[in-house]
């Protein structure tokens, strides 16, 4: 399966507009390189820049992570999964969907798309963040 596919699939299904990987140099000064997917649209969210007429996208963002705030480079080459190099899956509402509809978007595709057994899931969400709580607990198996 390829995971890239499923994923912009399944938002392009769901009014998502496929959005481009941007440049890995990008055109903001506080940054080295593109360390994750929202980059590119900082402007929006910040409000920059106005809301697009679409407000629904995803994307496939290629990254380098290469230090900062939370970097682990020092387990790069230790472990399968850290790398400095990597493509960032993302959906991103401007505005037209918030907590409810992402996790349910988020639950639907790792469990019906890419069929990974619920039992198995693990969900975490930040300590004070009671209503993204409450949401998940009605996708994920007591």
């Amino acid at each position: 399966m390829d995971i890239r596919k499923a994923f912009l699939d399944y938002f392009a299904e769901r009014g998502h507009s496929i959005v481009d990987s941007s440049a890995l140099v990008p055109d903001d000064a506080s940054l080295l390189f593109t360390n994750a997917g929202m980059v590119q649209f900082k402007d929006i969210f910040t409000g920059a820049k106005p809301i697009p007429s679409s407000p629904r996208a995803a994307s496939s963002q290629t990254c380098i992570r290469a230090g900062g705030k939370h970097n682990d480079l020092e387990n790069v080459g230790f472990t399968a999964r850290h790398h400095t190099f990597f493509e960032m899956l993302g959906n991103f509402s401007f505005g037209d969907y918030f907590k409810e509809d992402a996790i349910r978007y988020a639950w639907e595709f790792v469990t019906e798309q890419l069929n990974l057994p619920k039992e198995k899931l693990w969900i975490t969400i930040h300590d004070s963040d009671d209503e993204a709580g409450e949401i998940w607990k009605k996708y994920v198996p007591a």
